[in-house]
């Protein structure tokens, strides 16, 4: 008698054999889905040993689930068992349509272990396949830069382009530019990144940046126009040029603070000016009365930590009115505002 016919001969055997199996194979799933939950939170917290031991136990319930394998290979990259996580990894990369995560992870893997061409290789795919993620721009230029290839730029720049909300190319962009002769895009992409990521840990190398940048690019050749100067950049040089006089004494925040209005002031007086989203939040940080503290938090922490306590103390009520407006509007560029 074949199997079938037999359940249909006795529905009631059916039926406990669904109530016993049922709900183990619920149970099993929902194990799975808690120490996944758990693993994420030693990952989070930098435990990847542990992580490592949730998730295997985790995959041994339900080896299908991508997102346990991936984060396994994460975990044993972080923990740095290299082999290990390039073991977990290249299964998922012979998938018929691997995550994007995979392509991030899996070019980390390779290049810790020296594997270069495949490192490249991934990365390149990963972008083919994900042309619009700053993610996979960023972490291709930052594989180029680690072998001294300043194509990196080309690729921070294509992730501006392709995805102005991601912060990090910014950060790279403006590193890049602050060791260059042409300090504005360094200028530009460093305060745009400090907006977008105020309280990220690399916040101080990026007002440090902003800072020299400010003393160096009116005795540099930074605000000199070249025939390969764009409509933007060639506005935004002569309208800095005018501010001149101010930078001849000593720059300090609050000659900064005196220039960086004087140029808003001249930018928006002119009615063909091509439009740029950090100009436009200048000039509302302007018009709320909130400039002055928003210049001393991006120079005066970084020039002098006593004299912009100094300030801050003598200015309570502008200072904290500053850090309530940055806490409550995020700073977001989208695709139609890409300016280069």
């Amino acid at each position: 008698m074949h199997l079938f016919e037999t359940f249909k001969m006795y529905p009631i055997l059916v039926r406990i054999i669904l109530l016993i199996l049922f709900p183990f194979s619920i149970a099993t799933a929902q194990d799975a889905k808690e120490m996944h939950e758990t693993a994420k939170e030693f990952m989070q917290q930098g435990d990847y040993k542990n992580a490592i031991l949730t998730l295997n136990k985790a995959i041994a319930i339900n080896s299908t689930d991508e997102g346990l394998t991936r984060d396994l290979a994460t975990s044993y990259y972080f923990n740095k068992d290299y082999r290990k996580a390039l073991n977990v990894i290249d299964p998922l990369l012979d998938t018929n349509e691997p995550a994007l995560e995979v392509y991030l992870i899996a070019g980390k893997i390779y290049y810790s272990l020296k594997m270069m061409d495949e490192a490249e290789k991934v990365y390149r795919t990963g972008i083919r396949k994900f042309s619009r993620n700053g993610a996979m721009y960023n972490d291709f230029g930052e594989f180029l830069w680690n072998q001294k290839n300043e194509e990196a730029i080309n690729e921070w720049e294509k992730g501006i382009e392709k995805d102005p909300a991601y912060p990090n190319n910014y950060y790279n962009a403006a590193r890049y530019y602050s060791t260059t002769s042409n300090k504005i895009w360094g200028l530009l992409y460093g305060e745009i990144f400090l907006n977008m990521a105020p309280f990220s840990k690399k916040t101080p190398e990026i007002k440090e940046i902003l800072l020299e940048a400010h003393k160096k690019i009116f005795t540099d050749a930074s605000l000199e126009n070249n025939k390969e100067n764009n409509r933007f950049e060639i506005a935004y040089r002569q309208t800095m040029k005018k501010q001149s006089s101010l930078a001849a004494v000593n720059i300090t925040p609050e000659s900064i603070t005196m220039i960086r209005t004087r140029f808003i002031l001249d930018w928006f007086s002119e009615t063909k000016r091509p439009p740029f989203i950090l100009f436009d939040f200048q000039k509302q940080l302007l018009q709320d009365g909130l400039f002055d503290a928003y210049n001393q938090w991006l120079f005066g922490s970084a020039q002098s930590l006593p004299a912009f306590q100094s300030w801050v103390n003598a200015h309570p009520d502008e200072y904290a009115a500053f850090i309530s407006f940055q806490k409550t509007r995020a700073f977001t560029i989208k695709d139609s505002d890409y300016q280069k």
